[in-house]
């Protein structure tokens, strides 16, 4: 799918088709007319924007520098736009840095942000690796370069930070945001999310009978009030134990915090795979649109390491009052293993009720085998 029909797609599944402003004209739909011309071909009410780390003097120098313990506002917009893609990539002298610079996204002047994640969670890159792989809505190319299609509307303004956490300096940080400049959005238009959370590791289950009916152990990868709809997750493991690290059933609850609406039948079920991903012997790494498992290293080992993606672009979540996302560490949560997520959703007000990041040295993925 080309990147213009993509942010289409993505615009109207957030209720922000067209980008239609007050004065724009109405659609052929809407007149009535044959839809077979694309909308690339037709008349666009948005002015196209770029905020980049390009040198000011037209040197050559088109990178910021970001010391140890310095933040950086990579974008600032004022009134209303959409953000439509982000585009990174990082010398560093840690490798470590996809773990140690946090991005942060505040909506319309809001002093707590909506998005808070490690730099590479955000991009699927859960575990502080470069993995080449690409999807609807994420991907990472040769060249260590970071993409991110997550189409992002503000009302009043929007502001971005990167914060280097790490001990080292970045040497050179390349940025580029394309957005959208509007008069206004649509009533209905969300706002984005994106949320970090870590176990490291779970805390193992002993279950009665080894049955989990209510999750209320489970990993948690969002929770949230309001009005909106999930998008997906990214996922990184690290296994602390021998044998297979999945068999947990997602279970999201919508609207009722005491059960959930949604149950599945395990985790490389609901990452789209089967049958542990090919298993000790032959498990593979896969990407595709929606769903992927682009990285898989010693599989079913102590230490073997996985880095998961779901969407549900099909099929967004949705929710009125409240929204747990969750999934069980083994089944009925009988295993320890580290999980490192990041988890999107938009919803009708920026939401910044957050857990507290962990701090940087915690977030780095090292083997934790049971005592």
């Amino acid at each position: 799918m080309s990147r213009r029909r993509f942010v289409k797609s993505l615009l109207g599944s957030v209720g922000l088709a067209g980008l239609a402003g007050p004065a724009a004209l109405p659609t052929p739909e809407q007149r009535g007319e044959s839809v077979w011309l694309p909308s690339y071909a037709r008349a666009q009410s948005y002015r196209s924007k770029k905020q980049s780390s390009h040198d000011p003097t037209g040197g050559n120098r088109d990178y910021w520098s970001i010391k140890s313990g310095e933040q950086r506002d990579v974008f600032v917009g004022s009134g209303a736009g959409v953000i439509s893609h982000i585009w990174f990539t990082i010398a560093a002298q840690s490798s470590l840095h996809l773990k140690e610079l946090v991005l942060r996204a505040y909506w319309d002047g809001l002093s707590k942000p909506s998005v808070e994640t490690p730099i590479g969670d955000l991009f699927g890159l859960n575990l502080g690796d470069y993995v080449i792989y690409a999807s609807a809505y994420l991907a990472c190319s040769p060249g260590q370069s970071l993409n991110c299609y997550f189409v992002m509307p503000y009302r009043k303004g929007a502001r971005l930070t990167v914060t280097n956490e790490g001990s080292r300096d970045v040497g050179a940080f390349y940025s580029n945001i394309d957005y959208l400049e509007l008069e206004s959005l649509p009533a209905d238009a969300l706002y984005f999310h994106a949320q970090y959370r870590q176990a490291a590791p779970n805390s193992a289950q002993h279950l009665p009978e080894a049955k989990n009916a209510d999750g209320a152990t489970n990993y948690v990868f969002c929770e949230t009030r309001g009005r909106g709809h999930l998008l997906g997750v990214t996922l990184g493991v690290v296994q602390n134990d021998e044998g297979w690290m999945g068999e947990g059933d997602e279970m999201i609850f919508v609207d009722d915090p005491s059960k959930p609406a949604i149950i599945g039948t395990g985790s490389e079920d609901y990452f789209l795979g089967s049958w542990d991903f090919g298993g000790r012997q032959n498990a593979r790494a896969f990407s595709h649109d929606q769903y992927g498992a682009p990285l898989i290293q010693s599989p079913e080992r102590t230490g073997g390491r996985y880095c998961l993606y779901r969407f549900h672009g099909d099929n967004p979540v949705t929710f009125t009052r409240y929204l747990r996302h969750t999934i069980e560490h083994g089944h009925a949560n009988d295993r320890a293993d580290n999980f490192y997520s990041c988890c999107y959703w938009y919803q009708d007000q920026p939401y910044t009720d957050f857990p507290a990041l962990p701090a940087v040295a915690a977030r780095i993925p090292v083997v934790r085998p049971p005592s």
